[in-house]
């Protein structure tokens, strides 16, 4: 069996290894190939029939050039930048990770709100740089100390992250409000359901959790803002489509919301017209929250049995059955 890992850098940059895919059969690794469309996709996939692909898109001209591909396995849990029916059509399992970085993704979002609250890496940039030596006084910060214990955080969509964070903000002393398309037992030990409007009208922070799809893109803009409460803060390590960008720069820039920190943007890499890149009090971080190595080794472990579960002709975590 031949297989092909298209952009392997993000997942291994070398501290892990592809040997047990290598114990599968040939195996050839490029750190990149191209996140659009490109002849190269399918000159580098060639007569393989298994690739492996973390954000290179697959499209169905793509597929048509490459006959003998019969199996997709994606580096990640999202699998949008495939064409899923058009590789059901052609009987390719399209296989992705399903968990993989729950309590990493958590607590970076809770990063993200702890930095916006106490501005960790200012101060010690400030310190560093001989500020607090030539101080008058005996301690000095530049923005409010914001303590949360108290205040009430909402979370759009609860699943499994959603509900870690959900569980880290409860033992901070906040009040967790949660919108979810479902509601189970877990999600009422940790959360009070509410409606999307309720969320956004009581929540002091707000955290997107949720997928990015046809119902949710976008949902951050102009009228959800405004129902928010006047100095929400917004956290978003999910999905950069899920905000309008522009709505919330503005917003952000007017002070309706007092803080943004966001890991992810509606184009990666960022460009520069990004207009979230200028507004006031913003965070922004390069899509990093599932990067540590805990959770890249267990997105190589997965992929490695959906792989070896293929071959054996039992695929398992299959999106496109």
């Amino acid at each position: 069996m031949k297989i092909v890992v298209l952009d392997g850098y993000t997942e291994n940059p070398g501290d892990l290894s592809w040997e047990r895919l290598e114990a599968l059969g040939e195996l050839i690794v490029y750190d990149r190939t191209s996140y659009v469309e490109s002849p190269l996709i399918a000159e580098r996939i060639g007569d393989a029939e298994v690739i492996v692909i973390n954000k290179t898109p697959i499209s169905r001209a793509t597929m048509d050039a490459c006959p003998n591909l019969k199996a997709i396995s994606i580096l990640a849990t999202g699998y949008n930048v495939v064409d899923t029916e058009a590789a059901r059509e052609r009987g390719i399992a399209v296989m992705n990770v399903p968990a993989y970085g729950t309590e990493i993704v958590a607590q970076y979002a809770i990063g993200l709100l702890l930095e916006i609250c106490s501005h960790y890496g200012h101060h010690d940039k400030e310190v560093k740089g001989g500020r607090w030596e030539r101080n008058d006084d005996w301690c000095f910060w530049d923005f409010p100390m914001i303590e949360l214990t108290g205040k009430t955080a909402g979370i759009i969509g609860l699943g499994r992250i959603g509900k870690a964070a959900a569980k880290i903000l409860g033992a901070m002393g906040m009040k967790v409000l949660a919108h979810n398309r479902s509601e189970s037992e877990d999600g009422r030990r940790v959360a009070e359901y509410v409606s999307l409007d309720e969320l956004y009208s009581r929540s002091d922070v707000i955290f997107l959790h949720c997928p990015l799809n046809a119902d949710t893109e976008g949902m951050i803009n102009r009228e959800s803002i405004a129902k928010m409460k006047d100095g929400v803060i917004i956290i978003n390590n999910s999905r950069g489509g899920l905000i309008a960008e522009q709505d919330l720069a503005d917003a952000l820039n007017a002070g309706k919301v007092y803080a943004a920190g966001v890991d992810v943007a509606s184009t990666e890499p960022i460009k520069a017209d990004n207009p979230l890149l200028s507004a006031k009090n913003t965070i922004i971080t390069p899509h990093i929250s599932w990067a540590a190595k805990e959770s890249r080794l267990r997105i190589m472990d997965v992929t490695a049995e959906n792989i070896e579960a293929y071959a054996a002709g039992k695929p398992i975590n299959v999106v496109n059955a």
